[in-house]
């Protein structure tokens, strides 16, 4: 099968997994008005009931995010491995998917804990290479630090992802084993995966100035409508300082630079859902399948640990426990 073939098979997952972000969205917002109102009528103090209104629809949507959604994506990357292995995938590939991840629930969940071990290897070697960036001094310095670390926190999500993978490809290890297989891989076969990064950002700028840029517009014209809602919110964010004592920024207290900045915020979050939703799993298809076939063809053996081991006390603490 071809990686669009794959893709157009696994879309399910996608349009499942947006109705499920949007859902989350829109209780947000739901909360973040309904806090803000009531508080403003009952009491004046709107601010903090938008305050608490965001706090509730954070953890709202936290809680779909960490759980529906991981679910959702598990499914998905499930039947991409399969497409990529076998050349195959059922008819009913969203039922097909649904019956590995709950089958394999106890492996989702352990590889769940386990990548964050795998996230802790980069995150060393990325706070390493940051340091380097910021050791050049002032502002350039800061800024390439900045830009090494998103890079690094871009190849961790998509190396889970290939992770998770693998995972399903080794049905017969468990799965912090597997996982180590995986971080291993992309050691061994760094080329393969990085290579794909051009791919990764390219189309990750695009989609961004596409549908961020999109929503950014549709959102500044609904707060075009509705005026008195930031008026009120810029004199509430004014008060807040004079009672708490503290100097407030300019551009909080100026109603439509806060049209541009929840509009900006609106637009991002937006993109964030769709692009995750659509644009990446066509991305990780071809990366997943570039992935995986390094290590079909070249699965790592014992000896192939030792070099990892000495790149991080973490991984070779859970190798160890392996052995």
């Amino acid at each position: 099968m071809s990686n669009k073939e794959i893709y157009k098979k696994t879309l399910v997952f996608s349009v499942r997994r947006l109705l499920v972000d949007f859902l989350g969205i829109l209780l947000l917002v739901a909360l973040c008005g309904a806090g803000f109102l009531i508080l403003d009528k009952t009491t004046g103090k709107g601010l903090i009931g938008l305050g608490i209104g965001l706090v509730m629809g954070i953890i709202v949507l936290s809680l779909l995010s960490r759980f529906v959604s991981y679910v959702l994506k598990a499914g998905q990357i499930a039947m991409m491995t399969k497409g990529v292995t076998e050349g195959r995938l059922p008819d009913n590939v969203y039922e097909e998917g649904k019956a590995i991840v709950k089958r394999r629930f106890l492996t989702v969940a352990a590889l769940f804990a386990a990548t964050k071990v795998i996230k802790g290897i980069f995150n060393q070697i990325g706070r390493v290479i940051t340091a380097v960036g910021n050791s050049i001094g002032g502002e350039a310095g800061g800024s390439v630090g900045s830009a090494i670390s998103a890079v690094v926190q871009t190849i961790v999500s998509y190396l889970c992802d290939c992770c998770l993978g693998w995972v399903f490809f080794r049905e017969g290890q468990n799965a912090a084993k597997a996982t180590c297989e995986g971080a291993v891989l992309f050691f061994k076969h760094g080329k393969t995966f990085i290579k794909n990064m051009g791919r990764v950002f390219g189309m990750g700028l695009v989609s961004l100035l596409a549908i961020g840029g999109a929503f950014f517009g549709i959102s500044y014209g609904i707060f075009l409508l509705i005026p008195n809602v930031f008026d009120t919110l810029a004199k509430e964010i004014v008060e807040a300082g004079v009672r708490l004592e503290t100097e407030i920024p300019a551009v909080l207290s100026d109603p439509k630079t806060l049209m541009l900045i929840c509009a900006a915020i609106i637009g991002v979050m937006i993109w964030s859902i769709i692009h995750s939703a659509f644009v990446r799993p066509f991305i990780l298809t071809g990366v997943l399948r570039n992935y995986i076939m390094s290590g079909v063809n070249d699965v790592p053996a014992e000896s192939d640990f030792a070099a990892l081991d000495a790149k991080s006390r973490k991984f070779a603490k859970l190798h160890g426990e392996l052995g």
